[in-house]
């Protein structure tokens, strides 16, 4: 911020510099030019003279001129005058310099007017843009160092105010995810403890079994039977615990929520078209969007957009880059959205895992991601009623399509 006002302080000086640069320039320009007219005043007034003319009449015709008079030597005159010959008799010709002043008000006003607004403009850029901006300035490096309880003020101007209303509502996201995840953590390590605690129990006993065994303790074979046994029920009960806490490793990994709400279709699609009609352009990849009625859907809008870009952005990394289509139909009271890409390598005995958790298909190897894509989708899709599945046909040049369906319930 300091910086900035040193800047609008030199910019203010070099407009006041130029408007006195420009005074200065203007006030000697018109000094020549008044000098000019009284000369020239004068000179017609001569003129005039010897062609007969009255000084009167002379005096009033010429501004420059302000008296004609014999010249006499002896008297005393306050104001400038030069003396001219007319017919054998010097004349005096007395004058002033009237500058005309008023291009130099109107350019006063003009470069003044100027100078304020441009005051006005730099005061309101420094206080209600840069000034917030430089409040919430340290505001993103907080929250990434973690640090979710750094204040954040509001602001009502019409550049920040949305914005900061919405940092806080990522940073209060993003605290109650922190918490979520760590009352999350902490039921698993305690769960997995006593897991493994007990554990301890069943391992104790066919520890004990086999060295039993080892020794030749049992001397039967009915009793060597029922320590096999033993071993046999203790270690049923180690699997057990251990499927117990490999589901308690897994489940719950990704904390998923939807605001079920009523939707026109027309209103998700607009942003999407909006979104990837400049993306598919740049990467020249033919992006199409049926035609579709404006139905009413029930679910969350922007999850379900969440889906749908998912969608399109695994078309972009998976798919030839020829073109990809949106096409809409309707089952029963669902409608379908149906995302198809051309230049599919997804084998077909691969299609039913593409939507479990971490799953990454073979044509997948060269290319980044994590493999939740469409298992978020997914669950998503299912928390609102719905569901999603893929496909792929064969076309007649031998490469494939691929197509992801999107099923959303009808309002």
């Amino acid at each position: 911020m300091k910086k900035y006002w040193r800047i609008t302080i030199i910019i203010l000086l070099a407009e006041l510099v130029l408007l006195l640069g420009c005074n200065f320039l203007m006030l000697g320009n018109m000094r020549k030019k008044s000098g000019k007219q009284y000369r020239v005043d004068v000179s017609r007034a001569v003129t005039d003279l010897r062609n007969g003319e009255s000084s009167e009449s002379v005096v009033k015709k010429y501004p420059s001129v302000t008296r004609i008079t014999a010249f006499d030597p002896e008297e005393v005159v306050n104001s400038d005058y030069t003396v001219a010959e007319i017919n054998g008799d010097l004349v005096r010709f007395e004058y002033q310099i009237r500058a005309d002043i008023r291009p130099l008000i109107y350019m006063n006003i003009g470069l003044g007017a100027a100078i304020l607004v441009s005051v006005a403009i730099l005061l309101y850029i420094g206080l209600r843009v840069l000034r917030p901006f430089h409040k919430m300035s340290n505001l993103s490096v907080e929250l990434a160092r973690g640090n979710l309880t750094a204040p954040v003020q509001a602001e009502k101007n019409k550049f920040f105010g949305k914005f900061l209303w919405g940092i806080n509502m990522l940073r209060d996201n993003l605290e109650s995810n922190k918490e979520k995840e760590l009352a999350m953590q902490k039921d698993k390590k305690t769960l997995i403890l006593s897991l493994s605690h007990d554990i301890k129990t069943p391992l104790s006993a066919i520890k004990l079994y086999a060295r039993a065994l080892d020794e030749g303790i049992y001397d039967t074979e009915e009793k060597r039977r029922e320590a096999i046994a033993g071993i046999t029920h203790n270690a049923s009960e180690i699997e057990k615990y251990v499927s117990d806490i490999v589901t308690a490793s897994k489940e719950d990994f990704l904390n998923l929520e939807v605001e079920m709400s009523e939707f026109y279709i027309g209103e998700m699609m607009n942003r999407i078209e909006k979104l990837y009609r400049e993306k598919f352009a740049s990467l020249r990849t033919d992006f199409t969007i049926g035609e579709y009625t404006n139905v009413l859907l029930s679910g969350d809008c922007a999850r379900l957009e969440e889906v749908l870009q998912n969608i399109l952005e695994n078309a972009i990394k998976y798919g030839d880059g020829r073109w990809v289509k949106i096409t809409f139909s309707d089952e029963e009271d669902c409608r379908l959205i149906t995302v198809t890409n051309s230049g599919c390598s997804v084998k077909e005995e691969e299609i039913p895992h593409l939507f479990e958790s971490f799953y990454r298909g073979s044509n997948a190897e060269n290319v980044g991601g994590s493999g939740l894509g469409l298992y978020i989708a997914r669950s998503l899709m299912r928390m609102m009623n719905g569901d999603i599945f893929a496909s792929r046909e064969e076309e007649n040049n031998g490469t494939g399509t691929f197509a992801v369906t999107v099923v959303v319930r009808k309002a």
